[in-house]
């Protein structure tokens, strides 16, 4: 299923939502603007290296741009191609400005980046031997996800179902939307091999608990869970 938009209007304007969807898109340009040489060594050098981060291996000479530690946040700006920045900032976008708009700007901030430094070590700690650099905002939207999950699972989400050849367009609630995606997951990464290049499933398993998990400590007291949209 390919989410369009959800039915649940806010009360806020999504100023950070909309930075950190024009933060991955900039850091993006960038990366494609320096060539194939220069694309690659932006991934290694700002992308998350479990070996690395974790002493067991280093990086040639030249590449190390931040502190190993600093990956587990820069990675999270920098994604391997269009489709990939492309279908993350869709789900930024859907999702994101809701959950936004339930605990405020700062705070929204806070958890967006606690979202995805356990997302990167979920996925970091099943292989920490691994040399490859793992990229990509999917673990901190994984946390949004989660967190949308527990705030609005009645909310209506327009989604595009592939049947056949043919796309069919569908208004499902967001818990059976959100529901069926970790079901996905859980299934893939159960079929996955930690380490090996490709998606992230450990990290996007690891956003969504923490978000579930964070969530109510970083709501507004005023929101409560399981509640409809706006209307």
């Amino acid at each position: 299923m390919i989410p369009l938009r959800d039915d649940n209007p806010t009360t806020l304007r999504p100023w950070v939502t909309l930075g950190l969807i024009a933060a991955c898109a900039l850091a993006f340009l960038w990366q494609v603007s320096r060539g194939a040489d220069g694309f690659e060594r932006a991934v290694y050098g700002l992308g998350l290296i479990p070996a690395v981060l974790f002493g067991s291996a280093s990086l040639d000479s030249g590449l190390g741009v931040v502190p190993a530690g600093w990956t587990v946040v820069s990675s999270m700006f920098l994604h391997g191609g269009w489709l990939h920045l492309i279908g993350n900032m869709l789900y930024l976008w859907i999702f994101g400005n809701n959950v936004e708009d339930a605990m405020g700007h700062v705070r929204f901030v806070a958890f967006y980046l606690l979202c995805g430094v356990a997302a990167a070590l979920a996925q970091a700690l099943m292989a920490p031997d691994s040399q490859i650099p793992m990229i990509g905002a999917s673990g901190a939207i994984s946390g949004v996800l989660g967190a949308y999950l527990l705030l609005y699972p009645h909310a209506r989400v327009q989604v595009l179902v592939p049947l056949g050849v043919v796309m069919h367009m569908a208004s499902l609630p967001a818990l059976l939307v959100l529901g069926l995606w970790f079901v996905l997951q859980l299934i893939s990464s159960a079929a996955a091999t930690a380490g090996e290049g490709g998606t992230a499933w450990f990290a996007h398993l690891g956003g969504f608990v923490a978000g579930m998990a964070l969530i109510p400590l970083f709501k507004h007291r005023r929101v409560r869970f399981f509640n409809p949209p706006h209307r």
